[in-house]
């Protein structure tokens, strides 16, 4: 049997020596194949498991998902892993440092062949000629697959400047990182709030924001460049979610502000001095709005459909001045909309605030409509900001609201679905309290979540010196194909003005 290890790297300098290399041209790797299996008669047993990071332990992972590569923070001169189902399916690799790295061929056909089986991986160090037996780590490999990328803004985690920005997707059953788009192209400006009608890489939009200013809609290959910002608008369109149907986005129109905060604990407030929800007709270039969501004494914000479309939900708030930013709390609410483009103007609050105490933002509607995905923090809506910010899930039968047990002591926040309803990506803080970094979790059949776990990378190390947030994560089921020429002049042209129906 032919034994693989692990590419041998400077696992603190790796990613600052790949970029030199890179610049000039050279690529240094040292890989060493060892040609027969190295005979384990005899080891101790550690009777506990071996620190590994990051932590895929006790995991359900997707069956189509990249190598969960982690470093061992065992020391050991040599480090052997056996990975088996219970039915005997195996396959070992041998590593003579502690960066794991599964070659990729093997790991597939691992996956392949345990496909809804438990995964077992044998750990052992060896030191000074003897070996030492951990405990054995055991994950459970789906029978559901996960969609095949995941589209992100990448972003310094800072309060108003950046330099270089871009949103980006990535495949999820390898390492292959592309851009959407990037600034560069469009002279250093702000883009953000990228949005897909229901996991679809043929419907999608993004903000450009400053010096060109607009919004790129791509539907089935057409590519639109629009200015949302009617006369009587607050503001152009802010925070979107396209209906599923594909033939309207609604979007929140916003007029926001940041505060800054004097004390070591509290870093910045983002809130909105004004707020309304309107619908956007993408055929007729039309803005539909209601003055049901567009209260002078409210703040109405994030609006989310149900998967039949039927249904808007939306985040709302009393009105208060921005000294009194901690008492801003937003309630749940929801309104029937039906398939010729009309709100019906009536208005249920789901979740109210002044029961909950809390504030409420980012409602999503899982696929099946069974279950409501929402973020709460203490007050306000840019919940990244806050700490204490946690998922709930609402049982849409029952009305039931629980506390799923993927939260951490740091803010948990934006959240979506994969188009199978069986896996949900979220940001998370938990790591360091400043980089935000996407974390996907299993959700089964009977609405639990399971240990969640970062998104893999092929350096386990990448995070401990990858200086940007990940903004926004979003599941699509197949690569983005936007044409980069075609909306490099389109941006350099006067977007199309929206009309609106009041």
């Amino acid at each position: 049997m032919v034994i693989h290890t692990g590419i041998i790297h400077n696992s603190i300098n790796e990613q600052r020596m790949n970029f030199r290399l890179k610049s000039i041209g050279l690529f240094l790797i040292t890989t060493v194949i060892i040609s027969c299996t190295p005979e384990v008669n005899e080891y101790e047993e550690a009777g506990e498991y071996a620190s590994i990071n990051p932590d895929y332990s006790g995991l359900i992972i997707p069956p189509d998902i990249a190598p969960l590569n982690f470093v061992i923070n065992e020391k050991a001169d040599r480090y052997l892993l056996k990975l088996h189902s219970g039915d005997g399916i195996a396959e070992s690799f041998y590593f003579r440092t502690n960066m794991i790295k599964f070659p990729k061929k093997e790991w597939k056909k691992i996956l392949d062949q345990c496909r809804g089986k438990e995964l077992y991986i044998e750990i052992y160090a060896k030191n000074n000629g003897k070996w030492t037996k951990f405990k054995v780590v055991t994950d459970t490999i789906a029978k559901e697959s996960i969609d095949d990328y995941l589209v992100y803004r990448l972003i310094e985690p800072g309060f108003k400047g950046w330099k270089k920005m871009g949103i980006y997707q990535r495949s999820l059953g390898s390492f292959s990182e592309k851009p959407v788009f990037t600034n560069t192209l469009s002279k250093g400006n702000c883009m953000n709030c990228h949005s897909f009608c229901m996991n679809n890489n043929d419907q999608m939009l993004f903000h450009m924001r400053g010096k060109i200013a607009g919004t790129v809609i791509l539907n089935k290959g057409e590519l639109n460049w629009v200015n949302t910002k009617t006369e009587k608008a607050i503001s152009a369109g802010v925070y979107p979610q396209w209906h599923p149907g594909g033939k309207y986005v609604a979007f929140s129109v916003n007029q926001i502000i940041q505060k800054f905060h004097a004390v070591k604990d509290k870093r910045i407030e983002v809130l909105d001095t004004a707020s309304d929800v309107v619908v956007y007709d993408i055929k007729n270039n039309k803005i539909i709005s209601d003055k049901s969501l567009s209260s002078p004494g409210r703040f109405e914000t994030f609006p989310s459909w149900s998967p039949d479309g039927n249904t808007l939900y939306f985040c709302s708030a009393a009105v208060r001045p921005p000294e009194k930013y901690n008492e801003i709390r937003y309630d749940l609410m929801k309104t029937s909309f039906d398939p010729e483009g009309k709100l019906s103007g009536d208005i249920d609050t789901i979740i109210s605030s002044s029961e909950t105490g809390s504030s409420i933002s980012f409602p999503r509607i899982s696929p099946d409509g069974k279950f409501l995905l929402f973020t709460i923090s203490p007050y306000g809506n840019f919940s990244i900001w806050h700490r204490e910010s946690d998922l709930y899930l609402m049982d849409l039968s029952t009305s039931e609201i629980s506390r799923p047990e993927i939260n951490s002591n740091f803010a948990e926040s934006y959240h979506s679905w994969s188009s199978n309803g069986r896996w949900v990506v979220f940001s998370s803080r938990r790591d360091d309290g400043l980089y935000t970094r996407p974390y996907i979790a299993y959700f089964d059949t009977t609405g639990k979540f399971h240990k969640p776990f970062i998104l893999p990378q092929r350096n386990p190390v990448f995070y401990h010196s990858f200086l940007k947030s990940y903004n926004i994560p979003e599941f699509v089921r197949s690569q983005v194909m936007l044409n980069k020429r075609e909306l490099y002049r389109l941006i350099r042209s006067k977007p199309v003005n929206a009309t609106s129906d009041q």
